[in-house]
């Protein structure tokens, strides 16, 4: 990447990470067996990557599809979901990119400055801290099996974004997306008080782990891991079912 920075470049490199993110927490989490992963290298990091053409096609398309709302300035949160065989949330591992700068579509092919506190300039995306925070956010996710309690077998995922609250939701044929459910959704209404937040009741969890925050140039995200209350619902029946003898 050169010196010359445009908003594509900054949300390519965050797309990058994003990628690599989801297949370490689909490893982490045991999404799919261990042995469907192979070891690579990324950002001078050991990480797992998931061999299957369809898990990786799947995981492709989903962050190209998160890429064109996010090229919309349109994204609050990323957000990518355990569920259990029942369809209830788990587990949300959330991407907090609320702070990224906001570029009209006209000039996102338009290289970006930045300046300090002297108004000399400074890298917009200084490439070697960049992948140092990276890295010490992708350790922070390859540990993360350990930290959490276990989700039980048979889970799934998905990916989900949380619209800022001006955003109109994304529309088009074929549908990329589809509304999340009732709890875990965000709305916005108006009344004489003006504009209120309603969130649905299984937003934020009951136990929230950070991971860590990044902050390299104009490229500054939160990440952060919320375990739903279904998750230790589960765990108090399963506990209460055991047969102690």
């Amino acid at each position: 990447m050169t010196d010359a920075v445009t908003y594509r470049d900054l949300i390519e490199a965050f797309t990058t990470f994003l990628t690599v993110s989801i297949h370490t927490i689909i490893y982490e989490r045991n999404i799919y067996p261990a042995n469907s992963f192979i070891s690579a290298r990324k950002y001078n990091y050991s990480v797992r990557q998931n061999r299957h053409p369809r898990v990786c096609k799947w995981i492709t398309d989903a962050v190209s599809a998160v890429e064109v709302e996010l090229l919309k300035c349109s994204v609050d949160r990323v957000a990518v979901v355990i569920y259990d065989q029942q369809d209830r949330p788990l587990e949300r591992f959330m991407f907090d990119v609320a702070r990224f700068p906001v570029v009209p579509t006209s000039e996102q092919n338009t290289p970006l400055e930045r300046t300090d506190e002297k108004g000399e300039k400074v890298a917009v995306l200084p490439m070697v801290d960049l992948e140092e925070q990276f890295r010490g956010t992708m350790s922070r996710l390859s540990g993360c099996g350990s930290r959490l309690n276990p989700v039980p077998e048979g889970c799934t995922f998905t990916i989900a974004v949380e619209l800022k609250g001006e955003s109109d939701p994304p529309v088009g044929h074929p549908q990329a997306w589809i509304p999340a459910q009732p709890g875990l959704q965000k709305r916005i209404r108006k009344d004489e008080d003006g504009m209120h937040e309603d969130l649905g009741d299984e937003l934020g969890g009951v136990k929230t782990t950070t991971v860590r925050s990044v902050a390299a140039g104009d490229l500054m995200f939160e990440v952060w891991i919320e375990e739903g209350k279904t998750k230790f619902e589960e765990r108090h029946t399963s506990s209460n079912g055991t047969d102690h003898g």
